[in-house]
């Protein structure tokens, strides 16, 4: 029995279809379910969160503010940073992990 390797095969434009797909962000799928796009409404969202918590910070300091909301949205905002620095550091970690691998 004998077995041989697969001939991977890439002709010059698919790949160059591939990579420009990938830095707008579309996987091909159309759902709007890429790693790209999914990671991006994420920060959108951690970022609002941030300004949410600065808007509710300067009502309060105007006197117009309640101080239960600024410590909700401060603690939100602090909780969705503290997870985007996790995520980062695990990516960071995944792909150091693939560069170091052997082909």
């Amino acid at each position: 029995m004998s077995s041989s390797i697969p001939t991977l095969v890439v002709r010059p434009q698919t790949a160059l279809d591939a990579y420009q797909r990938t830095s707008s962000g579309d996987d091909g799928s159309g759902d709007g379910g890429s790693f790209t796009s999914v990671m991006k409404r994420a920060l959108s969202e951690v970022v609002n969160t941030g300004q949410d918590a600065e808007d509710k910070s300067m009502q309060a300091i105007a006197g117009q503010g309640n101080l239960t909301d600024v410590v909700t949205a401060i603690s939100k905002a602090e909780l969705a940073l503290q997870t985007t620095v996790a995520i980062r550091d695990k990516m960071v970690s995944a792909y150091q992990t693939i560069m170091n691998m052997t082909i």
